[in-house]
């Protein structure tokens, strides 16, 4: 497709260390480099990627989590040789490192530096603000030394001290703080969240995920919608079990868990729950297709779930916690309902309500697709996007001149 005439076309340097599970950094971060080239723009893919971490010893990955100077070598290289004008950075852990901000920043010709936060790794080496269960905020705007006495990364205090001293050394040195031109948060929660740990209020922004519009509209009839669905990992902080022990207060209900995870074989196997396991995309969005609504029982500050903007497109109503993001993105009975945190009574109680509701439940339909359409679609999220890299551009520029770099 021909870029913009309104613009012309950027040449965007994409880094990203992928996880060894994909999720959903992996999902935007692919679809946002195929939006970028769809509207013209010369998009070039520096990862790494975290099966290559069992290659390594210890110290060298300790070394390379703190530091990787191939990394940074390889960042200075490809925006010398692409010409890039802006290097737009996902996930730098362990194998990328915060060496990238630097190569940056040293980079000849102005090269803007843009970061999204998908996650709360900066004052958090745990990622989710959570600990036994429950929303942990001991390490905002401090030394994350509470994280290592409690084991939060893996378990582990060397692991966790890896972590703490990682992004505690780069809070220290600026390396993202004063280095980068325009940093993304997913929600004005987590942009919040951000500026109390000591980023730059001026500098950040706010975009949303997206997910491409698949262009069929989706039935909003009562009688082609049954049963809930649960799609996501299996792990603690997502709440599988919330969900689990309220469908037990509701035998009449039907309940559909797509995905899997470390709690997955912990979780009470009982008749009016079906555990479909890792499902394909196609199959997620027929299911999404055939549900009452979706549960999002989630014990942590999501970022911007993806299921949840998959939801919207779909037509379907989302049944989330009352907390964090989630406590604004979806407005109590209008485009879904919120549940107190952690509680399965409550949420039982709504999942009742929802089914004696029938005429309610269509409305929400209806608005979970304008939802969608309002704030979620790739075209809304390209002008997005587009827009904060000409101010990354721009602030980059202005700060040179003062500079004379």
């Amino acid at each position: 497709m021909e870029a913009d005439a309104a613009t012309r076309p950027l040449r965007i340097l994409i880094v990203h260390n992928r996880y060894q599970i994909r999720g959903g950094e992996e999902s935007v971060v692919d679809a946002e480099i195929a939006l970028l080239r769809d509207h013209g723009h010369e998009v070039r893919l520096y990862e790494r990627d975290n099966h290559d971490v069992g290659g390594q010893s210890r110290l060298a990955l300790l070394r390379d989590t703190l530091w990787s100077s191939s990394s940074h070598a390889d960042v200075t290289r490809l925006i010398q040789e692409f010409r890039a004008d802006v290097v737009h950075v996902h996930n730098t852990l362990p194998l990328v490192s915060p060496s990238v901000y630097w190569a940056v920043d040293s980079a000849p010709g102005a090269v803007a530096l843009v970061q999204t936060l998908h996650n709360y790794r900066w004052f958090c080496p745990k990622a989710t603000l959570l600990r036994d269960g429950k929303i942990c905020e001991d390490c905002v705007g401090k030394v994350a030394w509470r994280a290592v006495i409690h084991r939060c990364y893996r378990q582990s205090a060397v692991q966790s001290a890896v972590m703490a001293a990682t992004f505690g050394l780069h809070t220290a040195l600026g390396s993202l703080h004063r280095r980068a031109d325009r940093i993304i948060a997913l929600s004005e929660f987590a942009r919040d969240k951000y500026v109390l740990n000591g980023f730059p209020a001026a500098r950040m922004a706010i975009k949303p995920n997206f997910v491409p519009d698949t262009g069929e509209r989706p039935s909003t009839a009562s009688v082609d919608r049954a049963g809930f669905l649960y799609v996501g990992r299996l792990s603690e902080e997502k709440g599988p079990h919330v969900l689990v022990e309220a469908a037990a207060m509701v035998p009449e209900l039907r309940f559909d868990v797509a995905g899997d995870g470390p709690l997955g074989p912990q979780l009470p196997r009982q008749g009016n729950v079906i555990y479909s396991g890792a499902v394909s995309a196609a199959s997620v969005r027929d299911k999404m297709r055939r549900a009452s609504m979706l549960v999002l029982p989630s014990l942590c500050y999501e970022g911007l779930p993806m299921t949840l903007v998959e939801a919207f497109c779909n037509g379907l109503p989302v049944l989330a916690s009352r907390l964090g993001p989630l406590a604004t993105l979806i407005e109590d009975g209008v485009n879904g309902l919120l549940f107190n945190p952690g509680d399965a009574g409550d949420l039982a109680s709504k999942l009742r309500w929802a089914v004696a509701h029938p005429g309610a439940l269509q409305q929400m339909r209806i608005a979970a697709r304008q939802t969608y359409l309002a704030h979620y679609t790739p075209e809304s999220n390209y002008q997005q996007l587009l827009a904060i890299y000409e101010d990354a551009i721009a602030h980059r520029r202005a700060s040179a001149a003062v500079t004379g770099t």
